[in-house]
C-alpha cells in the first residue's frame, strides 16, 4: 500500500496553512551588540597610583567583536516569544585614601552574556572581568593587571615598583592596558547601528585618570594617584532586525526602536532588565 502523508499536524512558516495545524511565523535572524558595564578604577594614596578600571566584556555580530576574535554568530530567534535582556551597570570607583574599584556588571541577550570589566587595584594586581583592570602601583614589586575574557577584551596593564610609580591602565575591548604608563586599552568599533561608533576603552590609569566611563559605553572608570577614583560606564544592548519585524522591549528595561533604513529596524537598551519579543 502505497502510504499518504498527513498534513493534519503539520506546523507550517511563512504563508502557507495547514486545514487544522497551527500555524508558526517564521523565524528572525537577529544581530547583537551585547557590551557589559565597565570596572571603576582604583584610588591611589598620594604617592601610589589606582590602576584604571577594565572595560566590559564586548561581543558583536557586525563589523568587529571584542578581544580580538571572530564575529559572534547572529541568534536565529522566534517571533511571539520572550527573550531575556539586561543591561549591565558600570562599578563603582576606589574610595579616597587608596581603594579597589567595583567590577562592572554582565549584560544578557537571551543566551549571549558579556562579562562586567574587571576593576582598578591599588597596590595589588587588576581585576579579572570582560577586560581586566589595571594594576596598582607600590613599591613591593611589580603587579600584574587583570586577565579579560577571550573573545570579549584584553587584559589590563602592569604596574611599577619605581618611582613616580605609574599604574596600569584598564583593557579595553581592542587592545591591552598600557604597561607601567596609565594608559587604557582601546575599545572596539562597530556600525551596527548605521555608523561606526566605538564602545569598551580601558580606563585611564594614576595620575592620567580624569572621567567616569560614558553611559552605555562599557568603558572604565579612571584610577588616580589622590581622591576617590572614577565609576566605569554602563552597558548596552543594541539588536539589528529585519524591518519588516517590530520589538516589544518590555517592563523593566529602557530603549527605543528605530526607524527603518538600509533593510534593518535597531533596538537600543540603555537599562534595566526585563524581556524582549518581536512580531
Amino acid at each position: 500500500m502505497t502510504p499518504i502523508f498527513s498534513m493534519k499536524n503539520a506546523t507550517y512558516y511563512g504563508s502557507m496553512r495547514a486545514a487544522s495545524g497551527p500555524y508558526v511565523p517564521p523565524p528572525i535572524t537577529i544581530d547583537y551588540l551585547v557590551v557589559a558595564g565597565g570596572g571603576g578604577g582604583g584610588a591611589g594614596d598620594g604617592v601610589a597610583q589606582g590602576g584604571g578600571g577594565g572595560a566590559g566584556g564586548l561581543r558583536c555580530t557586525v563589523t568587529a567583536t571584542g578581544g580580538g576574535g571572530s564575529l559572534e554568530s547572529a541568534l536565529t530567534l522566534l517571533q511571539n516569544t520572550n527573550y531575556t535582556v539586561t543591561v549591565g551597570a558600570g562599578g563603582a570607583g576606589g574610595n579616597s585614601g587608596g581603594g579597589t574599584g567595583v567590577n562592572g556588571s554582565n549584560s544578557v541577550f537571551s543566551t549571549i552574556t558579556s562579562t562586567g570589566g574587571g576593576a582598578g587595584e591599588y597596590a595589588g594586581p587588576g581585576k579579572t572581568g570582560g577586560s581586566g583592570g589595571g594594576a596598582g602601583s607600590t613599591g613591593a614589586g611589580v603587579q600584574t593587571g587583570g586577565a579579560g575574557t577571550a573573545n570579549q577584551g584584553y587584559a589590563g596593564g602592569t604596574s611599577s615598583n619605581i618611582s613616580p610609580y605609574p599604574a596600569g591602565g584598564g583593557g579595553g575591548a581592542g587592545g591591552a592596558g598600557g604597561n607601567q604608563n596609565n594608559v587604557g586599552g582601546v575599545g572596539v568599533a562597530t556600525s551596527i547601528t548605521g555608523s561606526s561608533v566605538t564602545y569598551a576603552v580601558g580606563g585611564k590609569g594614576g595620575v592620567d585618570g580624569t572621567s567616569n566611563g560614558g553611559a552605555n559605553t562599557g568603558t572604565g572608570g579612571d584610577g588616580l594617584k589622590t581622591g576617590a577614583a572614577y565609576s566605569g560606564g554602563s552597558g548596552v544592548v543594541i539588536l539589528r532586525y529585519p524591518d519588516t519585524n517590530t520589538i516589544t522591549i518590555g517592563a523593566g528595561l529602557t530603549g527605543t526602536e528605530s526607524s527603518a533604513s538600509g533593510g534593518y529596524k535597531r533596538a537600543t537598551i540603555t537599562a534595566g532588565t526585563g524581556n524582549v519579543s518581536w512580531s
